[in-house]
């Protein structure tokens, strides 16, 4: 590094589905969080870091904001929250082509969470539209004025966080954002989730594209165990949790063909992250009501969301 080095957190905020994860994964240049075409994918604060010259960002990861109803849903909604308070900056991911369609709740949830930011008096946020390239392109003006309304923007950016489009101007403007500080994190360091939680999260993403129709959402993965082996190699052990009896032979497949599948592939992807051996154990274990357990919240990286 030379000259004063910069360090702070730029909150990246929105509704299920808006392409936050993805986002997160371009500008830290690496995958931190878990992304799947399923809604409400993200359930904890995850926190990409990233260099730029003698500055460091943490891009913070939050899940969708939504209309909560179980006690999960209203823990992820307030890390949402509790990510864009404690951060220097914010930036404001909307899905364009779900927000420009005259019918869909799309347009109605981002400026519920506009209306968020503005009565917390937040200073330093952006708005980014994403998915543009889905998009026509008569439809951004409109739509980016009707969410500038509030006048809580610095900028209003353009891009596609899949394809990359526009990503520059982004990263350029969290990075003048920064204020003037020592760096949280070494600078070979990607991302701040204990392994535990992070191996976790990458069975999760297995899950939700081996599964369909709503099962994801009635399932959680627990870790267990973590042991460093003689020769080097991982045991680790993670626990899925189903809502009712009647869901585990789902999970398990013909034969347990399904759970093989989701640890194999889970497997793979870990031996990468953690550049070596990694032995998997999945066990299917049936918990009713573990969206509504505090303990288990705890566990999978949630706070309490009535404290």
């Amino acid at each position: 590094m030379s000259g004063v080095s910069r360090c702070g957190f730029v909150a990246v905020i929105g509704a299920p589905n808006a392409g936050k994860s993805t986002l997160v994964n371009k500008l830290v240049r690496s995958k931190v969080s878990i992304v799947t075409p399923k809604v409400q994918t993200t359930r904890m604060r995850i926190r990409g870091i990233s260099i730029e010259g003698d500055v460091q960002i943490i891009f913070v990861d939050t899940p969708g904001i939504f209309r909560p109803r179980r006690l999960l849903d209203r823990a992820m909604v307030r890390a949402a929250w509790s990510g864009a308070g404690e951060a220097d900056a914010v930036l404001l991911l909307v899905d364009a082509p779900a927000a420009a369609r005259e019918r869909g709740t799309a347009l109605a949830d981002a400026l519920s969470i506009v209306e968020g930011l503005r009565k917390s008096g937040r200073k330093n946020a952006a708005l980014a539209l994403n998915k543009i390239d889905a998009v026509a392109r008569a439809q951004l003006l409109p739509l980016a004025e009707k969410l500038h309304d509030a006048n809580i923007f610095e900028r209003v950016f353009m891009i596609s966080a899949l394809n990359g489009d526009g990503l520059a101007e982004v990263r350029d403007w969290c990075t003048a954002s920064m204020p003037k500080g020592p760096w949280h994190y070494p600078p070979d360091q990607s991302a701040d989730v204990p392994s535990k939680l992070l191996a976790a999260e990458i069975t999760r993403e297995k899950l939700y594209f081996r599964l369909h129709e709503e099962l994801p959402y009635a399932t959680a993965v627990e870790p267990e165990s973590w042991t460093e082996l003689k020769d080097g190699s991982l045991r680790i052990g993670q626990t899925i949790y189903v809502e009712r009896e009647s869901q585990k032979p789902i999970m398990l497949g013909k034969g347990g063909g399904t759970l093989k599948a989701i640890g194999a592939a889970a497997r793979q992807e870990l031996e990468v992250v953690f550049n070596r051996r990694v032995h998997l154990f999945l066990f299917v274990k049936v918990r009713k009501g573990w969206a509504e357990d505090r303990m288990h919240l705890q566990a999978i990286g949630l706070d309490d969301p009535e404290e």
